[in-house]
């Protein structure tokens, strides 16, 4: 499928994949939420695709929020459809068994926080800020922001950022534990890169089984948790990867995981 507000490149088993409308920040609009949705049903089925690595284009922002234009005039229903519709794509993300990881090259506020908070983990140039703005706008976040920020950090700390619509560093974001590492920005995207590179190697099914768990898990009391993770942990030793990669150690040579 061809896109207009999005640019995908695939080498290497990594798909590397830019919000594309630098002149408005990478705004999300109805028509850009379509393409990401569809951007990852296809990478999800795209056999060669092993990670996906989400960045925007510019110095300026990863995606600076929704599109204040196109809400500016929705009526009740219209904004509970938008809302709908950006968390279609943030539970696309979510329930990838691809790995995702956020490249933060600016601005990530409202819709676009919460496009990266959809993500496996976080990294963002030192230049980059976090934030929630919407209550300035006289709305709350509608993308899953109040559901996974108080998950992720606890709720009086979502509480802090969500109700004060204040921005916060990339440093910040780390000590807070939203983002992961912080670099240069001529570094962030070769070492989420390199970050990708490393898990393709890795057997992908184990990967995507280790989501599962994490994910489902913490919607399960411990107990559940360890019983649902034991479950997945026996099904993968039906599968082809498990035996390579033991066999591969066994034999002390670099296993070759096919996904099956």
């Amino acid at each position: 499928m061809d896109f207009k507000s999005l640019l995908l490149e695939t080498t290497d088993g990594i798909a590397k994949l830019t919000v594309n409308r630098p002149q408005s920040l990478n705004a999300l609009n109805s028509e850009l939420l379509c393409e990401l949705e569809c951007a990852f049903y296809q990478l999800e089925r795209d056999d060669a695709v092993k990670v996906i690595v989400i960045t925007g284009a510019g110095e300026k922002a990863f995606v600076a929020g929704a599109d204040i234009k196109e809400m500016a005039d929705m009526s009740a229903l219209e904004g509970h459809q938008f809302a709908l519709k950006g968390q279609r794509v943030m539970l696309a993300i979510e329930k990838m068994k691809k790995p995702v990881i956020a490249a933060l090259n600016g601005f990530a506020l409202g819709g676009g926080l919460e496009l990266a908070l959809a993500c496996d983990f976080i990294y963002a140039s030192d230049t980059a800020k976090l934030g929630f703005p919407e209550v300035s706008l006289g709305i709350m976040p509608g993308f899953g922001g109040t559901q996974n920020l108080a998950r992720l950090i606890g709720p009086n700390r979502a509480n802090e950022m969500i109700f004060s619509g204040k921005m916060i560093t990339a440093q910040k974001g780390a000590l807070w534990g939203v983002v992961n590492e912080v670099f240069g920005a001529e570094e962030l995207l070769p070492k989420a890169l390199e970050t990708a590179a490393a898990i393709a190697k890795t057997g992908l099914l184990g990967v995507g089984y280790a989501k599962d768990a994490i994910a489902n898990g913490l919607n399960m009391g411990k107990e559940d948790g360890f019983r649902y993770e034991a479950a997945l942990f026996g099904v993968l030793f039906a599968t082809a990867d498990q035996r390579e990669g033991m066999a591969a150690f066994v034999e002390k040579r670099k296993a070759v995981f096919t996904g099956a």
